[in-house]
């Protein structure tokens, strides 16, 4: 009996985990976690034009490292799921800025990106900024890039990260 009841929880418990619908499982001191939703089952795009852009995008800077040597931006689609990873270090320092996630939609001029935004020692020493959110890029007043919209998220210091379009050179 004890091993049929066990067996039940067994398969609803992998059924829970196989639809995504549960968060990960924590210990019962644990906290929830501060930003948890399931990866998305495709990208949602309402233009084709700007995903084929995102798709060819060209670098990756922070202000606070280099804007004329951008860091690597790798956007690729995996499964109907466009994901970015991204990093730019500082050449003369110890500077560091890394992305990696989900993007959730593509619009006209605009994209939303679930992940990781990760900025460490710059523009001071010992400053560690990361944080695993929904994040808004958009492009605009016609700039070649798109730009991070949230740009206080961390300790008050305004970050500019640009993700550059297509074609344009540092």
């Amino acid at each position: 009996m004890r091993r049929i009841v066990f067996l039940a929880a067994l398969a609803a418990l992998a059924g829970c985990t196989a639809q995504g619908s549960s968060p990960p499982p924590q210990s019962a001191s644990e906290p929830p976690p501060e930003h948890w939703a399931p990866e998305p089952e495709q990208t949602r795009v309402l233009d084709e034009a700007e995903k084929a852009r995102l798709l060819a995008a060209s670098g990756i800077t922070l202000q606070w490292i280099d804007w004329k040597h951008r860091g690597q931006v790798n956007v690729r689609e995996e499964g109907g799921v466009v994901r970015i990873t991204g990093s730019q270090v500082q050449a003369d320092g110890p500077g560091r800025l890394f992305l990696d996630g989900a993007v959730v939609e593509i619009g006209t001029g605009y994209f939303q990106f679930d992940g990781t935004v990760r900025i460490e020692n710059t523009p001071d020493a010992g400053r560690v900024c990361e944080a695993d959110k929904l994040w808004h890029f958009a492009v605009t007043q016609n700039r070649p890039y798109w730009r991070l919209r949230e740009f206080e998220w961390c300790d008050g210091l305004t970050d500019y990260v640009d993700i550059y379009l297509p074609g344009t050179k540092p």
